[in-house]
């Protein structure tokens, strides 16, 4: 089988491939400056004769998978396979893996840098004190940027998946009480309290969103969830700008209805009109979707998605929690 691999992956991931299931191809797209459009990967699966794919970002379209129906597998280095047209694949028979908690870590430790950098006022003592600010009163710094520790507070996760549960592992040491709500995650740990979503947004300091996307979550945060909040509690999100309702939020911070807000993930990007707006709000800790942009996470993927192929190709196991598309196993299609 050949594998023409677009997306950055370890070396020793290619290997392990190579002398496993086939050979590889490795044309990544950031060679290409930019993901590969339909037309390219269709040139690309041509001229290489690729028999599968592995793919970050590029776009995976209907017309590609028209073009390539015989393609043994589709993988795709990413949380969500959202550049893939996943009902073409499944009419084919094309089994899609995905990587999953791929950037956990990575998003999980940005959430903690960036939660005590915006509740010490880190920032703005920087900026202070580069203008050349620092006068004569030796505690003005002191008493200008007292802030507060993370010790103590109260972390409620909306969505408990791969991303929260390490967050919650990296905290619960500050100490910190960790309460979530996610009717699809049974109780993880006793520490770890399982609660309704009104009882996190009334009781939490800190409110961290970890959403999917689908139709029950777009807009699911509004002004009825962000008005249960604490005058001096944060909202974080690093999921995803579509299940916030953000014209409601800006409300809430323009208002001072709450302390601030931490934001990774914007409607539009580049940003405009509403996104930013929250972007220049002095209690906004934006950051331009970087939270999930480590050299590691390239290397968890290619890690992960090894595992599931190895399972499928290797070990005969069609029941990977790897496999995205699980409707092709009650298809009568023998795949090999």
């Amino acid at each position: 089988m050949k594998i023409l691999i677009t997306a950055p992956y370890l070396e020793a991931a290619q290997i392990e491939l190579k002398a496993n299931i086939g050979e590889t191809i490795y044309k990544p797209w950031k060679l290409n400056g930019r993901a590969y459009n339909e037309d390219e990967l269709i040139q690309l699966l041509q001229e290489t004769k690729a028999e599968a794919l592995i793919t970050e970002h590029d776009e995976v379209t209907e017309k590609v998978i028209a073009s390539y129906p015989a393609l043994k597998f589709i993988g795709v280095c990413r949380g969500t396979p959202s550049n893939v047209a996943i009902k073409k694949a499944t009419e084919v028979s094309i089994p899609v893996f995905f990587t999953p908690a791929r950037n956990a870590q990575a998003v999980a430790e940005m959430f903690v840098a960036n939660v005590i950098t915006f509740m010490r006022y880190t920032l703005p003592a920087i900026a202070w004190l580069k203008g050349g600010n620092w006068g004569e009163g030796a505690h003005t710094s002191y008493l200008q940027f007292k802030g507060n520790e993370l010790a103590g507070k109260t972390i409620g996760m909306v969505g408990f998946g791969a991303v929260g549960q390490r967050i919650a592992n990296m905290v619960k040491g500050f100490p910190c009480h960790i309460q979530y709500y996610d009717p699809y995650i049974q109780d993880v740990d006793p520490h770890y309290r399982k609660t309704t979503i009104e009882d996190v947004f009334e009781t939490s300091d800190i409110v961290s969103i970890h959403l999917p996307v689908n139709n029950d979550t777009k807009g699911m945060i509004n002004r009825n969830s962000l008005a249960l909040m604490k005058k001096d509690a944060i909202f974080v999100n690093t999921a995803r700008a579509v299940v916030v309702n953000n014209d409601d939020l800006l409300q809430a911070l323009e208002t001072k209805q709450i302390r601030g807000a931490i934001l990774d993930v914007f409607d539009h990007e580049p940003p405009g009109g509403t996104d930013l707006k929250l972007i220049n709000l002095p209690n906004v800790l934006a950051t331009p979707h970087i939270a999930g942009a480590t050299f590691e996470v390239e290397d968890h993927h290619a890690e992960i998605m090894n595992e599931a192929l190895m399972e499928w190709f290797v070990n005969g196991k069609s029941s990977t929690r790897l496999l995205f598309n699980k409707e092709i196993l009650t298809t009568k299609t023998t795949l090999s």
